[in-house]
Protein backbone atom coordinates (compact mmCIF):
# COMPACT_ATOMS: atom_id res chain seq x y z
CA UNK A 1 0.00 0.00 0.00
CA UNK A 2 1.65 3.56 -1.07
CA UNK A 3 1.42 6.73 0.75
CA UNK A 4 -1.91 8.88 -0.71
CA UNK A 5 -0.37 11.75 -3.13
CA UNK A 6 -2.33 14.89 -3.24
CA UNK A 7 -2.45 17.26 -5.67
CA UNK A 8 -3.82 20.73 -5.66
CA UNK A 9 -6.19 21.78 -2.24
CA UNK A 10 -9.24 19.75 -3.24
CA UNK A 11 -8.76 18.11 -0.21
CA UNK A 12 -9.56 19.88 2.82
CA UNK A 13 -6.49 19.93 5.26
CA UNK A 14 -7.55 19.16 9.75
CA UNK A 15 -5.62 18.21 12.26
CA UNK A 16 -6.09 14.32 13.33
CA UNK A 17 -3.96 12.77 16.15
CA UNK A 18 -1.65 9.65 15.39
CA UNK A 19 -0.36 7.44 17.68
CA UNK A 20 3.61 7.09 17.07
CA UNK A 21 5.01 3.90 18.76
CA UNK A 22 8.13 4.12 18.33
CA UNK A 23 10.87 0.80 18.18
CA UNK A 24 12.75 0.04 21.60
CA UNK A 25 11.66 0.49 25.40
CA UNK A 26 9.77 3.92 24.78
CA UNK A 27 6.11 3.83 25.72
CA UNK A 28 3.15 5.05 22.52
CA UNK A 29 2.66 8.29 22.43
CA UNK A 30 0.27 10.47 20.69
CA UNK A 31 0.52 13.42 18.33
CA UNK A 32 -1.28 15.74 16.58
CA UNK A 33 -0.56 16.29 13.14
CA UNK A 34 -1.89 18.33 9.87
CA UNK A 35 -3.17 16.03 6.98
CA UNK A 36 -2.81 15.91 4.41
CA UNK A 37 0.97 16.56 5.37
CA UNK A 38 4.57 16.36 3.66
CA UNK A 39 6.44 13.45 4.70
CA UNK A 40 9.22 15.78 5.62
CA UNK A 41 7.17 17.84 7.75
CA UNK A 42 5.65 14.76 9.37
CA UNK A 43 9.67 14.06 10.03
CA UNK A 44 10.09 17.10 11.19
CA UNK A 45 7.14 17.09 13.56
CA UNK A 46 7.72 14.05 15.33
CA UNK A 47 11.61 14.78 15.19
CA UNK A 48 10.92 17.48 17.78
CA UNK A 49 7.84 15.59 19.86
CA UNK A 50 10.17 12.89 20.86
CA UNK A 51 13.85 13.73 20.47
CA UNK A 52 14.56 12.27 18.14
CA UNK A 53 17.87 12.71 15.55
CA UNK A 54 15.93 13.64 12.25
CA UNK A 55 18.40 12.06 9.80
CA UNK A 56 18.49 8.62 11.37
CA UNK A 57 14.73 8.38 11.72
CA UNK A 58 12.30 5.98 9.54
CA UNK A 59 8.92 6.33 9.52
CA UNK A 60 6.47 3.17 8.64
CA UNK A 61 2.81 3.82 7.99
CA UNK A 62 0.58 0.41 6.87
CA UNK A 63 3.79 -1.93 6.53
CA UNK A 64 5.56 0.76 4.04
CA UNK A 65 8.47 3.25 4.51
CA UNK A 66 7.67 6.62 4.04
CA UNK A 67 10.27 8.25 2.07
CA UNK A 68 10.67 12.35 1.51
CA UNK A 69 10.56 12.48 -1.87
CA UNK A 70 9.02 9.75 -4.99
CA UNK A 71 9.96 10.70 -8.55
CA UNK A 72 11.14 14.05 -7.66
CA UNK A 73 8.32 14.97 -5.92
CA UNK A 74 7.35 15.79 -2.43
CA UNK A 75 5.26 12.40 -1.25
CA UNK A 76 2.09 13.74 0.90
CA UNK A 77 0.27 11.24 2.77
CA UNK A 78 -3.21 11.24 4.25
CA UNK A 79 -3.73 10.56 8.08
CA UNK A 80 -7.06 9.84 10.16
CA UNK A 81 -7.76 9.90 13.71
CA UNK A 82 -6.36 6.77 15.85
CA UNK A 83 -4.39 5.65 12.99
CA UNK A 84 -0.82 4.49 14.19
CA UNK A 85 3.10 5.44 12.85
CA UNK A 86 5.96 3.40 13.69
CA UNK A 87 8.71 5.19 14.59
CA UNK A 88 12.31 3.56 14.03
CA UNK A 89 15.69 4.93 14.57
CA UNK A 90 19.34 3.96 14.09
CA UNK A 91 21.53 3.91 17.53
CA UNK A 92 24.50 6.01 17.69
CA UNK A 93 27.76 4.86 17.07
CA UNK A 94 30.33 4.03 20.37
CA UNK A 95 32.30 7.17 20.38
CA UNK A 96 35.89 6.81 17.87
CA UNK A 97 38.14 6.33 20.88
CA UNK A 98 36.24 3.46 22.03
CA UNK A 99 35.90 1.85 18.97
CA UNK A 100 40.04 2.03 18.63
CA UNK A 101 39.94 0.83 22.36
CA UNK A 102 37.81 -2.35 21.88
CA UNK A 103 39.87 -3.24 18.01
CA UNK A 104 43.25 -2.47 20.23
CA UNK A 105 41.96 -5.03 23.01
CA UNK A 106 41.05 -7.52 19.90
CA UNK A 107 44.07 -7.60 18.30
CA UNK A 108 46.10 -8.22 22.09
CA UNK A 109 44.05 -11.02 22.71
CA UNK A 110 44.46 -12.26 18.84
CA UNK A 111 48.70 -12.32 19.93
CA UNK A 112 50.65 -14.85 20.49
CA UNK A 113 52.45 -14.50 23.93
CA UNK A 114 54.75 -16.40 25.79
CA UNK A 115 54.07 -18.14 29.24
CA UNK A 116 55.85 -16.36 32.30
CA UNK A 117 57.76 -19.22 32.69
CA UNK A 118 59.61 -18.77 29.63
CA UNK A 119 63.02 -19.04 29.68
CA UNK A 120 65.27 -15.38 29.22
CA UNK A 121 67.01 -16.71 25.84
CA UNK A 122 63.78 -17.72 24.52
CA UNK A 123 62.46 -14.55 25.39
CA UNK A 124 65.29 -12.62 23.53
CA UNK A 125 64.62 -14.48 20.59
CA UNK A 126 60.82 -14.10 20.45
CA UNK A 127 61.21 -10.19 20.77
CA UNK A 128 63.97 -10.61 17.64
CA UNK A 129 61.46 -12.87 15.71
CA UNK A 130 58.65 -10.62 16.27
CA UNK A 131 59.80 -6.59 16.70
CA UNK A 132 62.97 -7.07 13.88
CA UNK A 133 62.00 -9.67 11.70
CA UNK A 134 58.57 -9.28 11.63
CA UNK A 135 57.43 -12.53 11.88
CA UNK A 136 53.34 -12.93 11.89
CA UNK A 137 51.76 -14.61 14.90
CA UNK A 138 50.76 -17.56 13.83
CA UNK A 139 54.24 -18.65 12.97
CA UNK A 140 55.74 -17.74 16.40
CA UNK A 141 53.06 -19.83 17.64
CA UNK A 142 54.51 -22.46 15.50
CA UNK A 143 58.01 -22.05 16.30
CA UNK A 144 57.80 -21.54 20.05
CA UNK A 145 54.97 -24.33 20.88
CA UNK A 146 57.58 -27.32 19.75
CA UNK A 147 59.97 -28.08 22.26
CA UNK A 148 63.89 -28.20 21.58
CA UNK A 149 64.05 -32.30 21.31
CA UNK A 150 61.52 -31.68 18.52
CA UNK A 151 63.28 -29.08 16.46
CA UNK A 152 66.68 -31.53 16.73
CA UNK A 153 64.29 -34.03 15.19
CA UNK A 154 62.81 -31.72 12.61
CA UNK A 155 66.48 -30.23 11.80
CA UNK A 156 67.96 -34.06 11.74
CA UNK A 157 65.15 -35.01 9.41
CA UNK A 158 65.91 -32.30 6.81
CA UNK A 159 69.69 -33.38 6.70
CA UNK A 160 69.08 -36.55 6.12
CA UNK A 161 66.28 -36.31 3.34
CA UNK A 162 68.74 -35.51 0.65
CA UNK A 163 70.71 -38.31 1.68
CA UNK A 164 67.81 -40.39 1.49
CA UNK A 165 66.89 -39.17 -1.90
CA UNK A 166 70.71 -39.71 -3.61
CA UNK A 167 70.07 -43.33 -2.52
CA UNK A 168 67.08 -43.53 -4.54
CA UNK A 169 65.18 -44.32 -0.71
CA UNK A 170 62.74 -41.26 -0.41
CA UNK A 171 58.88 -43.01 -0.34
CA UNK A 172 61.01 -45.24 1.91
CA UNK A 173 61.98 -42.18 4.36
CA UNK A 174 58.67 -40.56 3.91
CA UNK A 175 56.62 -43.66 4.87
CA UNK A 176 58.86 -44.16 8.06
CA UNK A 177 58.45 -40.94 8.87
CA UNK A 178 54.81 -40.81 9.09
CA UNK A 179 55.03 -44.29 10.97
CA UNK A 180 57.49 -42.76 13.46
CA UNK A 181 54.93 -40.29 13.86
CA UNK A 182 51.93 -42.32 14.65
CA UNK A 183 54.62 -44.47 17.15
CA UNK A 184 55.27 -41.57 18.87
CA UNK A 185 51.74 -40.38 19.60
CA UNK A 186 50.04 -43.54 20.80
CA UNK A 187 51.45 -42.33 24.07
CA UNK A 188 51.73 -44.98 27.23
CA UNK A 189 49.25 -47.00 29.17
CA UNK A 190 49.51 -46.78 32.71
CA UNK A 191 49.51 -49.80 34.48
CA UNK A 192 46.17 -51.40 35.04
CA UNK A 193 44.48 -49.63 31.90
CA UNK A 194 42.98 -51.68 28.89
CA UNK A 195 43.11 -50.62 25.36
CA UNK A 196 39.96 -50.06 23.54
CA UNK A 197 41.38 -52.27 21.09
CA UNK A 198 41.40 -56.32 22.65
CA UNK A 199 44.29 -57.19 19.93
CA UNK A 200 46.52 -54.69 22.79
CA UNK A 201 45.27 -56.54 26.07
CA UNK A 202 46.15 -59.03 27.51
CA UNK A 203 44.52 -62.38 26.98
CA UNK A 204 42.74 -59.98 24.04
CA UNK A 205 40.05 -59.14 26.65
CA UNK A 206 37.83 -56.72 25.59
CA UNK A 207 36.29 -53.22 27.13
CA UNK A 208 32.80 -53.51 28.28
CA UNK A 209 30.02 -52.62 25.53
CA UNK A 210 32.45 -53.58 22.52
CA UNK A 211 30.43 -54.50 20.12
CA UNK A 212 31.34 -57.72 17.91
CA UNK A 213 29.88 -60.70 16.09
CA UNK A 214 30.38 -62.55 19.09
CA UNK A 215 28.28 -59.96 20.79
CA UNK A 216 25.30 -59.65 18.05
CA UNK A 217 25.40 -63.50 17.97
CA UNK A 218 24.66 -63.69 21.66
CA UNK A 219 21.76 -61.32 21.84
CA UNK A 220 20.73 -62.45 18.29
CA UNK A 221 20.22 -65.69 20.57
CA UNK A 222 19.13 -64.45 23.19
CA UNK A 223 15.73 -63.32 21.54
CA UNK A 224 17.40 -59.25 22.21
CA UNK A 225 16.42 -58.43 18.54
Amino acid sequence: MKPDHCHGTEEKNETVEITLRTIGPSPPSRLMVPSPIEVHDLRKLIAGASHLPIDDMRLIFRGNVLLDNRNGDATMIQLHDGESLIVAHKPKPPAKHIQDDDDEDDSEDLKFQLPQTTGRWKRRLFFFLRDKIKLPDMLLMAIFSLSLKIWAVIIIWFILAPVAQRLEVGPLYILGTGFAIIFYNLGHRQPGDVSAYSVFNEDFREIPGTLNADRLDRDIRAGQF
